[in-house]
């Protein structure tokens, strides 16, 4: 049976409990949220409705109305700064960033239409405060910022971020992809006031969901109209939350289940399961470092990180290493550059990339031991040659 190490990229397995629902919610609730008065149309708009409010929990979000649902953190992150950007903006944003920030920013910059900052990281990955607060003018409309790196699992310290973007009056754009569901997240407390995130990663829910929490401070532009089910008289798209921002049906039976793992996530707590992942990245970092052939990138203290780890065999292309562990060892990571090529810039590790392991919640300490055993044996079998990697930025 495969061992599953990259839930960075999507979790699995998912609860048992979304599983054991999927087959009923299908059959139950195949009517369209608010396209009828009838009885199943209804059912189906209160399982959206509950998502919206456990999500509103988990995210300390004091209006449930104000998550809007999306089909994943992309969509959410393309209609957060697409929404929000002007022609002649300033948008500072970092290196570090996945490609579903940086691609939007880099066309409106390439079109001329903003401009961009980009702030460098030192050698473990954690973004300067400071450094946030040197980039910012009177011009910027806009900061993005991950929580959590999907390439080394760094946490960034938004806490201490958002009161300084919000001092200078711009909009924090935070993108949790890695984060919702895995570490502790409040909109409020951070000064976050656009936070967007995938139902299929931490939340442990099925792909094709996720959401952007939008605040009263930002003031967005719908970048998709429709159907919304009600004010259908009004000739424009209507202002009001969430319908504003969710034109067209939604995915009503993956909300259904993003509804059973978001119950699952609660019931236990983000900090016991923050606890739990913390201890099996522990184990893998202790493993590979105890290896000199291995090479760990990213934070040293456990606890700025989530459970995302990039490693590299000494002399052997990621791509091979994670070809081996998958048909040698029956081992599921991930190689290359993680749709996010400027942190692989700023750790020296580009154009090879590395091998990422994403410990979840349902891996168990065997599989981690298993993980660090073959990476081990990669080192010892697989033929050594010389890497093309860049210089370290910043």
């Amino acid at each position: 049976m495969t061992v599953y190490l990259d839930n960075a990229a999507t979790s699995f397995p998912k609860p048992p409990r979304l599983y054991e629902q999927l087959g009923r919610l299908l059959e139950e609730f195949g009517g369209c949220p608010g396209r009828g008065s009838y009885a199943m149309a209804q059912r189906s708009g209160a399982v959206v409705d509950e998502v919206r409010r456990l999500l509103a929990d988990l995210l300390h979000v004091p209006e449930p109305q104000r998550i809007v649902l999306t089909m994943n953190a992309t969509d959410a992150l393309n209609m957060a700064i697409k929404g929000v950007v002007r022609p002649g903006d300033h948008v500072v944003t970092t290196v570090l960033e996945h490609n579903s920030v940086a691609r939007p920013l880099n066309r409106l910059e390439h079109r001329g239409l903003i401009q961009v900052s980009r702030v460098a990281v030192p050698a473990e990955g954690i973004v300067d405060p400071g450094d946030i607060r040197k980039a910012l003018t009177s011009r910027t409309s806009l900061v993005a910022v991950l929580h959590a790196s999907n390439v080394t699992g760094a946490l960034q310290p938004i806490a201490q971020i958002g009161p300084i973007v919000r001092e200078y009056g711009a909009l924090f754009l935070v993108d949790a992809a890695q984060t919702a569901g895995a570490a502790p997240i409040d909109v409020e407390a951070a000064a976050i006031d656009l936070l967007a995130f995938p139902g299929h990663k931490a939340l442990l829910g099925p792909p094709g969901t996720g959401g952007l929490y939008i605040g009263p401070r930002a003031r967005l532009s719908p970048w998709r109209e429709g159907g919304t089910g009600v004010f259908s008289e009004l000739p424009l798209q209507p202002e009001e939350f969430p319908y504003a921002f969710e034109a067209g049906s939604p995915n009503t039976l993956g909300l259904a289940g993003l509804r059973e793992s978001l119950q699952f996530i609660l019931q236990f707590g983000v900090a016991w399961i923050r606890a739990h992942e913390l201890s099996l990245t522990r184990q893998l970092l202790e493993g590979c470092r105890a290896d000199g052939r291995l090479t760990v990138y990213g934070p040293s203290r456990l606890e700025d990180r989530i459970a995302v780890v990039s490693m590299a065999v000494q002399g052997c292309p990621a791509s091979e290493v994670a070809q081996f562990l998958d048909q040698e060892r029956g081992i599921a990571v991930r190689a290359g550059l993680h749709c996010a090529p400027g942190a692989h810039r700023a750790l020296g590790t580009f154009p090879d990339g590395t091998v990422r392991i994403s410990p979840g919640y349902f891996t168990s300490a065997d599989q981690i031991d298993r993980c660090v055993d073959a990476l081990r044996e990669a080192a010892e079998r697989l033929p050594k040659r010389s890497l093309r990697v860049c210089e370290m930025v910043g």
